[in-house]
């Protein structure tokens, strides 16, 4: 039976009382004295708090959750669940709740905090994962290492704080879907008793929209916050839509606070995210960026043998190469070749030789117009147009801020669009070492992380190099 408590309900009061003789009176005014009990629930042990605005439940979460902890156990005793009742649009009366995070234990001998309460059995879910999307068929390259080997550490050990959230962005085609369905996959063989869940950015933003229609938010919050590993998968589109995007601010924080596991993925680095809060952005830098970049000719090489072996299909070596030379925008690309080279093969009862490759890359994804491979000399004469520079100044020891820059492009183009390996790179470019060249290429991967102005320069003069 639920015992309900007005604003005077004397526990409360003893706990507003105990608050105020540990925290400064500005702090105690600002943040506590605008928050009255809605009602106590006795039989389990619920106290329901209305707190005026996201921003002062945010607060509170974030620096006093360990005081109130102390001081429910104390007047309320120990196991308090605590729920506070958001007001989101006071015009409209309009509120959602959400649970409170549990504190960490601490000595009882020196403040007592709650008792975690112990867990509530729930339900199973389906995961939505996608069983063909493994670490098995995600092949390993120069240009999904990290994100992927960061993945792997993730299944491993899911309460690891370090890569929390992990955010992986990256263009369209490049594996991102694929790899965060692997992640989930593993978490599940290794943690079964985890609540897995991947979900699409747009379908979290039609269950949403369902839920306001249907005046279920509350429960479609909590749903959301019982989930141990969550996935969201296109981040991106949550930008412009405020109330989704606050929604999705009180999930992640419970979760966050909660060491609940997030991973989340863009078509682009949180620094690109235009409309969204600035609140969320911060959050998402919490964790780990980690960019998958578009496959390289060796790793597109790798994923069709692989594919070909696995579909026992009987393709040579050249027709390979010149596959995984041609169509190098996405590997969703290479799928639909092959798909298509199968196809073609079975219905006219042919051997898939070059020339039927020719054929069918021209109709499906299309040939690259360029009539020139890409060579360092090109790079470097296209480098010294976009920059304005000259080329003798690129091939200098000239230290000048932007001839270093050019120079630099020049390096991280040739390593990503040709087949050189670092030393030759570095003798191509003024006779400069190895060690020069990588160091080139990641101070370029580090600032097109943060300097959109570079990074469409550097993206408008790779497709002009392609084409």
């Amino acid at each position: 039976m639920e015992a309900r408590h007005p604003i005077t309900d004397s526990r409360w009061t003893e706990c507003l009382r105990m608050i105020r003789n540990n925290i400064q009176e500005q702090q105690f005014s600002t943040w506590f004295a605008p928050i009255h009990s809605v009602g106590f629930n006795e039989e389990r042990k619920e106290l329901t708090l209305c707190v005026p605005s996201p921003f002062v439940y945010e607060y509170i979460e974030e620096h006093f959750v360990k005081l109130l902890g102390v001081v429910l156990k104390r007047v309320y005793g120990a196991g308090v669940r605590l729920i506070y009742k958001v007001v989101t649009d006071a015009t409209n009366d309009l509120s959602m709740n959400l649970e409170g995070s549990q504190p960490s234990p601490v000595k009882p001998a020196l403040t007592g905090t709650t008792t975690n309460q112990a867990p509530r059995p729930l339900q199973q879910i389906d995961s939505q994962l996608r069983l063909d999307y493994t670490f098995d068929n995600f092949i390993e390259g120069k240009s999904n290492k990290l994100p992927r080997t960061v993945g792997l550490a993730i299944a491993q050990n899911p309460k690891q704080s370090t890569f929390n959230p992990l955010f992986i962005y990256g263009g369209s085609g490049t594996g991102k879907t694929h790899l965060v369905n692997a992640i989930g996959l593993r978490l599940k063989e290794l943690h079964p008793e985890l609540r897995v869940l991947y979900v699409s950015a747009h379908l979290f933003q039609v269950q949403y929209t369902d839920s306001v229609r249907q005046n279920t938010v509350n429960d479609f919050i909590m749903f959301y916050q019982n989930i141990d590993v969550l996935i969201i998968d296109d981040i991106q589109e949550f930008a412009t839509l405020q109330k989704t995007q606050l929604a999705f601010f009180h999930i992640f924080n419970h979760l966050h606070q909660n060491g609940r596991q997030l991973i989340l993925t863009s078509d682009r680095p949180p620094v690109a995210l235009q409309g969204m809060e600035e609140r969320l952005l911060t959050r998402f830098k919490w964790g780990l960026l980690a960019e998958l970049e578009p496959a390289d000719t060796i790793l597109r090489r790798d994923i069709l043998f692989h594919k070909i072996r696995r579909d026992g299909l009987q393709i040579s070596t050249p027709v390979v190469d010149y596959i995984a030379q041609t169509v190098d925008k996405s590997i969703r690309d290479l799928e639909g070749v092959l798909t298509s080279l199968m196809a073609h093969s079975v219905f006219n009862n042919s051997e898939i030789d070059l020339a039927l490759a020719q054929r069918v890359i021209s109709r499906t994804v299309g040939i690259s117009r360029r009539s020139e491979p890409i060579t360092i000399e090109r790079i470097i004469e296209h480098t010294s147009n976009c920059f304005a520079q000259d080329t003798s100044d690129i091939l200098s020891s000239s230290r000048k801020a932007p001839i270093v820059l050019a120079r630099q492009v020049v390096m991280y183009l040739a390593e990503k669009l040709t087949h050189m390996s670092t030393t030759r790179i570095g003798l191509a470019v003024g006779h400069r070492g190895h060690a020069t060249v990588v160091h080139s290429c990641q101070v370029i991967r580090d600032r097109i992380a943060t300097d959109r102005e570079l990074r469409q320069q550097i993206e408008d003069l790779e497709a002009e190099l392609r084409n």
